[in-house]
């Protein structure tokens, strides 16, 4: 297997093809998407309006749900019911939900792997772009630390955005934890998580992903910010990195506080 599994690899960290999105396969497949957010995982997407109506954003948001990325899911439906499935929006995720089948399927939906350059090639298009700067460590920790923002160190995506002179939208969501009782990793350091789902039940290195349980996730868009505005002609991208996240905790915070049940939100 080791062979065709390097073969998927490459396949999903090979440079974007921003034309392998289908604005026609999204449109035939909305309706099917949005009963999935709207019914089994009740989605509730706040803040779709504060987002610019045109022109590209950098949508930056807390990961949850490990490697189904269920808010992703709610997310891209969302946004390409409020402005339609002919503006572009490319979301950055790992490699090993591209190598899944059905082939094809995420890229024609806009999913691309998080290979350098990426985001660069999406804005420099005029498209938007959805990343999570956490990646697998936020969507993996534990789900008692489901109310935690973990953006890392990586400031990546603040160059980016300073290079391309664009807004950042801050994007926070909470209930993707519930989707499975994750344990975190196994021992200090290890970067191999688990996680007790189904259809599994003890799931190690979420690398098949699980069944997530039906939780209510709840997605909010807060204000695009003007980093140049707000920060400076030349502002130090770490400290703009972590006054973003401080501002995404307080949300998060807030809307923790709101859910009264476990998957029931």
């Amino acid at each position: 297997m080791i062979g065709p599994l390097r073969h998927l690899r490459s396949q999903a960290d090979a440079a974007p093809d921003l034309d392998e999105r289908d604005p026609d396969f999204i449109r035939e497949r909305l309706p099917g998407l949005w009963l999935l957010s709207s019914v089994y995982f009740r989605g509730d997407v706040r803040g779709l309006g504060n987002i610019p109506d045109t022109g590209p954003v950098l949508l930056v948001g807390n990961h949850s749900g490990g490697r189904t990325t269920p808010d992703t899911t709610v997310l891209v439906s969302a946004f390409s019911t409020y402005f339609g499935v002919e503006r572009p929006l490319f979301a950055l995720t790992r490699t090993a939900p591209l190598s899944w089948p059905p082939p094809g399927w995420l890229r024609r939906f806009g999913i691309v792997a998080p290979t350098p350059g990426a985001a660069d090639v999406a804005l420099r298009a005029g498209a938007s772009v959805l990343t999570y700067p956490g990646g697998d460590r936020e969507g993996q920790r534990p789900s008692w630390e489901a109310g935690r923002i973990d953006l890392g160190k990586d400031t990546t995506w603040v160059e980016t955005a300073l290079r391309h002179n664009v807004p950042v939208a801050p994007v926070v969501a909470t209930g993707g934890q519930e989707t499975a009782l994750f344990l975190g990793r196994l021992g200090r350091g290890s970067g191999v998580s688990v996680s007790l789902a189904l259809p599994w039940v003890i799931n190690v290195g979420e690398l098949a992903g699980h069944v997530p349980l039906p939780a209510k996730l709840t997605i909010e868009v807060l204000h695009p910010i003007d980093l140049r505005e707000r920060y400076g002609a030349d502002p130090n991208p770490a400290e703009v990195r972590d006054d973003i996240a401080a501002q995404m905790q307080r949300t998060l915070t807030q809307m923790q506080r709101a859910r009264r049940l476990p998957v029931l939100g």
